[in-house]
């Protein structure tokens, strides 16, 4: 059935064929705006998993055996039809998430990028000739499709996270058994219906929602599947890695952050507050990337705060489907508690909480713009990441307790600096520990360069040649040919 802006029905996709649950589970679909339920979500059993399974080992056989050129040519297809439907589709994803519609659309953009990158880099995914030791031979590195991949996402990104697993595994000549998030399960269908309508075999592509524990757990011991991969937070992933090792299965985790921000005293204020204000709160601050622990120079750390507050004042806050709004709210009441429950107790141990001058709406999950000035170690918030419209502020006198702090978390997923010092700048490429450093903007995240972590924050890469690579397993052919007659 269609998505319409009455009521989504949300099937499950097996074999090329939606269908509801055999028998008959749905999940309610509610609009984080207001509360009201906006849809149903097909609540797959181990059945339709099974089925799942069966339908994608037979999709596999059947994208495999494609020409690199002609599956690009289908990706690409699916990348147009998505920009083409980006409007109605990003309609959908703002009610099921919350997000602002142009942020949602933009989304959506981004993720047609990302496929039709990946489907441009499998044309380029050589065989390798390795010179031979002795006459007559010849040397094969040949790079294969690792087969099934089951691939497990989050409601932040509702399709650009499913877009760098899909893009990534079929570019690769994968088929991919996606289990998309409950909160936000409309989108994402959609993504899938532009795959399918572009020409994806059956069983190439499938899609189920239900109990994320019983379907992690049978899914990733299943033989079909050959790699996890998975987005979310460090705890879910830690348990998941553990499921994959006990079958020997590859995965790729990009997990949870804690992102830090150095701001140095010769930085440009207005730049910094600008772009950092923006990527800051950014769907709501639910963005693994986003920057959550600022350090500033002590001697411009009152005047850049100001800034930033202003900023922050200047933030329209309603439903994403609203014009002119440009902060939405949080996916769903768990999160609302989650960040009061930071909140008081930063408050509890002696912090200043500044929020913005905004208006909020009375009903739905919105939390306004919140600073925590003057923290503390002790603190949750300076230990776990508050995935939300929360930055915590402090500042530093020597750039080396700046790095330290940086530095000091499990995690290594982004971290961003601002400075006009070259040397600076290099230091702290160097230095700060994370997967993916930014400075002076926020460069990160395009298909083409790898996005992942170090440490907590997982590893692997869901960008650049590499994640595609990821993909594959490495077979070496040796060969030694009849002698020649001449």
């Amino acid at each position: 059935m269609r998505m319409s802006d009455e009521f989504l029905n949300v099937q499950l996709l097996i074999s090329g064929t939606w269908q509801d649950a055999a028998d008959g589970r749905t999940l309610p679909l509610l609009d984080p705006a207001t509360g009201e339920t906006i849809g149903k979500i097909a609540h797959a059993s181990k059945k339709e998993l099974a089925l799942a399974a069966e339908g994608a080992a037979k999709g596999f056989d059947a994208w495999r055996t494609l020409t690199a050129w002609d599956r690009f040519v289908i990706m690409r297809r699916a990348a147009n039809l998505l920009r083409e439907r980006a409007q109605s589709i990003g309609r959908i994803m703002s009610r099921e998430q919350g997000k602002p519609l142009e942020q949602a659309i933009i989304e959506i953009q981004g993720a047609a990028n990302v496929i039709e990158y990946f489907g441009e880099e499998g044309r380029r995914l050589n065989d390798v000739l390795v010179p031979p030791r002795a006459p007559n031979v010849e040397q094969r590195v040949l790079h294969r499709p690792v087969g099934v991949v089951a691939a497990f996402t989050p409601w932040n990104f509702p399709i650009n996270q499913i877009a760098r697993k899909l893009g990534a595994a079929l570019g690769a000549g994968c088929a991919v058994i996606v289990k998309a998030p409950e909160d936000t399960p409309a989108s994402p269908a959609e993504l899938i219906r532009a795959f399918l309508d572009a020409g994806v075999p059956a069983g190439t592509v499938s899609l189920v929602y239900g109990e994320p524990a019983e379907i992690s757990e049978y899914l990733i011991a299943h033989p079909v599947v050959r790699k996890i991969s998975f987005t979310g937070s460090t705890p879910v992933g830690k348990h998941l890695a553990a499921l994959a090792g006990a079958q020997m299965k590859p995965v790729t985790m990009e997990l949870g952050g804690h992102a830090p921000v150095i701001v140095c005293a010769d930085a440009d204020l207005d730049k910094a507050a600008e772009r950092l204000c923006a990527a800051k709160f950014r769907n709501a601050g639910q963005v693994c990337i986003a920057p959550t622990r600022f350090l500033l120079e002590q001697s411009i750390a009152p005047t850049f705060v100001e800034k930033f507050k202003a900023r922050m004042n200047a933030l329209k806050v309603g439903r994403g489907v609203d014009e002119g709004v440009t902060m939405g709210p949080l996916v769903n009441q768990r999160r609302v508690k989650a960040l009061h429950d930071l909140v008081e107790d930063a408050r509890a141990k002696g912090a200043t909480i500044w929020q913005a001058e905004t208006a909020i709406p009375n009903e739905g999950c919105f939390f306004a713009p919140t600073l925590i000035l003057n923290p503390t170690l002790d603190m949750r918030v300076m230990q776990e990441e508050p995935f939300g419209p929360l930055a915590i502020v402090a500042d530093f006198t020597s750039l080396s307790d700046a790095v330290a702090e940086a530095n000091r978390l499990p995690y290594g997923l982004a971290a961003y600096a601002y400075t006009s010092n070259e040397r600076t700048q290099r230091l702290l490429g160097e230095k700060v520990e994370a997967g993916m450093v930014a400075i002076n903007h926020h460069g990160i995240g395009v298909p083409e360069v790898p996005f992942g972590g170090i440490k907590d924050s997982g590893y692997g890469t869901e960008g650049g040649p590499e994640a595609l690579r990821a993909h594959t397993y490495i077979k070496f052919v040796s060969s030694e040919q009849a002698k020649a007659d001449f």
